[in-house]
């Protein structure tokens, strides 16, 4: 039987051996912790000097020195508990730095592998983290181990207040666990339901302008709004109940402090404790009993980093590091597809089965079939965004995985079905968001995909800033700027799939152009087409049934003996692709 230890030993390991890096400040930050909680002594000492001693000698001298040696003491306790603060927010910057690149692209791999779901907060997992090692709460942990100091202390002015202090303290820990136990899954409720609004929200907004198009935002209001209220509804119980264990914390501890006093006076009018010792010991206690009351409010923060740590390690099992490897020369545009057979991510059934091809260099291949063959499954194994469950696909003679996937990236240029621009400029997009562009490449790569006019008439140009979540672009001429994106890197093997679903005449004239320079270039294209003129530069044509290869060889051969509308597609090619 496999455990949820077992099956995140991987991402544990990686989150441990990070956390070990930081051993040396922590240690720090607990050694802070015990000068101070050490100077804490400082006031309960000079209460009970001033009273059993200053009081009874009315010595002003004594009174001064002892005032001002707790000034020092205090100062020197502030600038020891200021200094464990910072070490731990160095700490937390550090650990967040650290881990950024590995989870970003832990995430991207999962996503692109269409296993997103960890992905989705990944990020934000960290920065959780991050944040409570800088707040105040993993104070009241270094803290906690000196409450029994505290209790014995407590316990040397007389036994009845240790036993009263431990009680007390015992109390709280109970309230502790109850908020614990029975916060857990109206917490989950409340997290679940509060990123399901905020999800449905998202999408409504980034498709705005087809919900007021279809008249659809009162609708779609409706829903956001049911999904709002249920998160608020949860929302609001978990608070309650958070909320009444904080209110029943602090009233109990008050009661405590008073009962302290109580007893200490008892004790007093007995003769078995003077008035200093009573002070001192309700000083004491409220020092004793402060981390266990921090750690109760902060309990909330330490479940969800609890919760992020765990899902980064399951991330951080599912997508594992990259391995160093060696640099290949640049391959030559010769594609080997080998009896590969796929399983998409979160699925049991294969959605290509013993696929073989293979695409020489000056050659472009066509990928034909009805919706669901598995066109688009194929285009995501080409470029390595989901790996063969069986089979090798092969450039050059090697394995895609013998390639690292930022050169992969480089060799390989992949247009998707749906073209997704990023915040920035035209030139940025085109350049993938690459820190130092290079120009001369841009304008080059804009030119193949016969975009460079195009984006001549943008108010500024290379220059015209773009929107993630939408731009006065039209379908078309993101989908060529996508292109240009493609061909950026100028690649050996070019991807397209469904290149010209939103394209023009003008803009299929442009798709092919391009083909024809690859192929005149040496080298190679892959083609997934629904529409006829997508394959007009396809020298060889590759039929998917099922994900089952159907029929694969010459253009006009297979479609002569496949394709039923064969005569169609001829007349329309010589027509200049129209269909």
């Amino acid at each position: 039987m496999i455990t949820r230890r077992d099956q995140n030993h991987s991402g544990l390991e990686e989150l441990r051996a990070v956390r070990r890096e930081f051993c040396a400040l922590i240690w720090a930050v607990g050694i802070f912790g015990a000068f101070c909680n050490i100077l804490m002594l400082s006031g309960p000492l000079y209460m009970l000097q001033v009273y059993d001693r200053v009081l009874s000698s009315r010595s002003v001298e004594t009174l001064v020195a002892l005032t001002l040696l707790l000034g020092f003491l205090y100062g020197i306790m502030g600038l020891l508990d200021f200094t464990r603060g910072r070490v731990l927010a160095r700490i937390g910057a550090r650990f967040q730095s650290k881990l950024d690149r590995r989870v970003f692209d832990a995430a991207i791999s999962q996503t692109a592998r269409g296993d997103g779901s960890r992905a989705k907060t990944a990020l934000a997992d960290v920065e959780t983290i991050q944040r409570v090692v800088m707040s105040p709460a993993p104070n009241a942990l270094f803290d906690l181990p000196w409450t029994p100091v505290f209790l014995i202390g407590i316990s040397i002015f007389h036994p009845w207040l240790g036993y009263l202090s431990a009680a007390g303290g015992a109390m709280l820990i109970l309230i502790a666990f109850l908020n614990q136990k029975l916060s857990r899954a109206p917490q989950e409720r409340a997290n679940m339901s509060s990123y399901n609004a905020a999800l449905i929200g998202e999408k409504l907004r980034s498709e705005a302008e087809m919900v007021q198009s279809l008249g659809m935002q009162e609708h779609a209001y409706g829903r956001w709004q049911a999904m709002r209220a249920k998160s608020l509804n949860t929302q609001v119980v978990l608070s309650d109940l958070v909320g009444g264990f904080g209110t029943l914390t602090k009233t109990f501890r008050l009661f405590l402090q008073s009962a302290m006093l109580g007893l200490g006076a008892y004790l007093a009018i007995l003769g078995e404790l003077s008035p200093g010792a009573m002070i001192a010991g309700s000083i004491l206690m409220g020092r004793a009993l402060a981390p266990i009351e921090l750690a109760i409010g902060h309990w909330a923060n330490f479940q969800r980093a609890h919760r992020s740590w765990w899902n980064l390690a399951q991330l951080l099992t599912a997508a594992p590091p990259n391995e160093a490897r060696t640099q290949l020369p640049v391959p030559k545009a010769k594609l080997d597809v080998q009896s590969v057979t796929l399983i998409p991510p979160g699925q049991s059934q294969a959605t290509l089965r013993l696929v073989n091809f293979t695409v020489k260099p000056g050659e472009a291949l066509g990928v034909i079939g009805q919706s669901g063959a598995g066109k688009s499954t194929l285009a995501r194994a080409l470029t390595a965004s989901w790996r063969p469950a069986g089979g090798k696909i092969r450039l050059d003679g090697a394995a895609l995985e013998q390639y690292a996937p930022e050169h992969l990236g480089e060799y390989i240029g992949h247009l998707p079905q749906r073209v997704q621009l990023f915040d920035g400029t035209i030139a940025e997009n085109i350049a993938r968001l690459s820190l130092q562009i290079d120009s001369e490449k841009v304008v080059a790569a804009a030119k193949k995909a016969d975009a460079h006019n195009m984006i001549l008439q943008q108010p500024n140009g290379y220059e015209t800033q773009l929107s993630s979540t939408g731009s006065m672009l039209s379908g078309g001429q993101i989908q060529r700027i996508g292109l240009a994106r493609a061909l950026y890197s100028n690649p050996v093997l070019l991807v397209l799939d469904e290149p010209n679903s939103n394209l023009d005449h003008q803009g299929e004239e442009a798709l092919n152009n391009a083909i024809r320079g690859m192929k005149a270039d040496g080298r190679s294209v892959v083609v997934m087409a629904h529409r006829p003129s997508a394959i007009k530069e396809c020298d060889t044509l590759l039929m998917l049934e099922a994900g089952s290869v159907k029929a694969f060889g010459p253009r006009d051969d297979v479609l002569r003996n496949v394709v039923r509308n064969h005569s169609d597609i001829s007349r329309s090619q010589s027509v200049g692709g129209v269909r």
